[in-house]
C-alpha cells in the first residue's frame, strides 16, 4: 500500500511524529514535528512540517487522536506468539483455523489458532480488567492445542491494544482519525484488518469529493460526511457485534450456548455472508424465525447446566 501510494505522487518520509501543533483558527496550516529517519540513527533529526490537513492512522495509541483530544475508549489487550511447526502438524492448519473459547483461555473474549502461510499464530485476547493475567490466558491456550504444537519454535511474540469502541471524537477541525487510531475493531471477532483500510478509503474519497483536486482544504463539516457515511454503513454490524459479545462471552455457559448455535447450518450460513460482505445480512422470516429460537433455546439450556 504505501508503495502504491508513492507510485501515485505521496511523499514518503520515514520519520516519528512527536508531536502536532494545533493552529488557533481554520485557516493556519497545522505543525507536525517529527524526527526525520532518513539517515543512520534512532534519534534522527528535528524537522517540522506545515500542511492543510491531517489523518491520523497511527494505531490505537495515537498520538494525534491525543493531540486534538479525541476522547478515549476501552480497549482489549491481544497476545500472540507466532509457532514454527514441523511439517506433518503445518498440515494440520493447511485449510484450518481454531477458535477457542473458556475461561482458561480468555473470560470475555476467544483465544485462536491461525494458520500464517509457514507458520501459526498462537493467541488470546481479554479486557481491560483482565489484562494482568494475559500471560497466564496464553498458556490455557497453549495447553489446550499442546498436541498440535508440539515441536513447535517460537519465533515472534507480540502483544497490541484493541479498540473496544470508536473514539467519542474520530474528526476535530481539519484532523480526521482513521483506522485503529479512530476505534473501528469490531466487537465480537476483534476483526480490525477490513474496516481500517475501509475507514481510511471512505476518508479519503471524502477529501478527494470537497477539496477540487487538492485546491481547498476541506472544514470540519465536510470532513465529518465520512463519519456519518461510516456510521450510516456499518453501524448496525457493530451493533449487532456488541449485543453478541455482551450475551455470549460472558460466562463459560453462555460461550457453550454460542458454540452449540454456532453448529447449526443456518447461523454457519448468515455468519459466513455477514463477514464476507462485512455487514448483517438478513435471512428470511421463516429462517430468522428459527435462528432466534435456536438461540433462546442454547442460551436456556446453557444457563440451566451452568453450575
Amino acid at each position: 500500500m504505501r508503495d502504491r501510494a508513492h507510485k501515485l505522487g505521496a511523499k514518503l518520509i520515514n520519520g516519528t511524529v512527536h508531536k502536532l501543533e494545533i493552529p488557533n483558527n481554520d485557516k493556519d496550516p497545522y505543525v507536525l514535528h517529527y524526527a526525520d529517519h532518513a539517515k543512520e540513527g534512532l534519534q534522527g533529526e528535528a524537522k517540522t512540517l506545515k500542511v492543510d490537513m491531517v489523518i491520523g492512522a497511527d494505531g490505537a495509541n495515537s498520538r494525534v487522536a491525543r493531540a486534538i483530544d479525541a476522547g478515549d475508549y476501552n480497549y482489549a489487550i491481544a497476545f500472540q506468539e507466532r509457532i514454527r511447526l514441523p511439517e506433518d502438524k503445518m498440515a494440520y492448519y493447511e485449510e484450518l483455523a481454531e477458535m477457542y473459547v473458556g475461561d482458561d483461555v480468555s473470560p470475555d473474549f476467544y483465544a485462536w489458532v491461525f494458520p500464517k502461510y509457514d507458520h501459526v499464530a498462537v493467541g488470546t485476547g481479554t479486557m481491560r480488567p483482565n489484562q494482568a493475567r494475559i500471560k497466564e490466558l496464553q498458556r490455557g491456550i497453549r495447553a489446550r492445542a499442546a498436541k498440535r504444537l508440539e515441536g513447535g519454535e517460537i519465533i515472534k511474540v507480540e502483544a497490541h491494544p484493541i479498540p473496544e469502541h470508536p473514539r467519542p471524537r474520530r474528526v476535530v477541525g481539519r484532523v480526521a482519525l482513521v483506522g485503529d487510531a479512530a476505534g473501528t475493531v469490531t466487537k465480537s471477532s476483534g476483526e480490525g484488518i477490513y474496516f481500517a483500510a475501509k475507514s481510511a478509503r471512505m476518508c479519503a474519497e471524502t477529501i478527494v469529493e470537497f477539496s477540487n483536486s487538492g485546491e481547498r482544504a476541506l472544514s470540519e463539516d465536510e470532513l465529518k460526511l465520512y463519519i456519518k457515511r461510516w456510521d450510516k454503513e456499518y453501524g448496525l454490524t457493530y451493533k449487532v457485534l456488541d449485543i453478541l459479545q455482551s450475551v455470549f462471552y460472558r460466562s463459560d455457559a453462555s460461550r457453550e450456548a454460542f458454540v452449540e448455535m454456532c453448529s447449526d447450518i443456518d447461523v454457519q450460513k448468515l455468519t459466513f455472508d455477514s463477514y464476507l460482505y462485512k455487514t448483517v445480512v438478513p435471512a428470511n422470516p421463516l429462517t430468522q424465525l428459527k435462528i432466534t429460537a435456536k438461540t433462546v433455546g442454547s442460551l436456556l439450556r446453557g444457563y440451566a447446566l451452568a453450575p
